[in-house]
């Protein structure tokens, strides 16, 4: 099982869409809610190069964004 952290925010609607998305398809992940935690947010930053949420990152592949997509191919989940 792949390491999977979800960086969002409480008020942001595409994060907790995606975090509803992994929970639906029985995926593990680590929420992190940056507003709660600035060194977690710089983290991110760092990984990301971006400020806004939701960023995932899947053992090291950042994805910006809810893309589903990417999100399926990197956890060859079959939507």
């Amino acid at each position: 099982m792949p390491k999977i952290i979800v960086y969002s925010t409480p008020t942001c609607p595409y994060c907790v869409t995606l975090k509803e998305y992994l929970k639906e398809k029985e995926v593990e992940f680590e929420a992190v809610d940056i507003s709660e935690d600035s060194a977690r947010a710089d983290e991110m930053i760092e990984k990301s190069g971006q400020m806004g949420v939701p960023v995932v990152d899947i053992d090291g592949e950042i994805i910006i964004g809810f893309d589903r997509e990417k999100i399926n191919k990197s956890l060859n989940i079959i939507d």
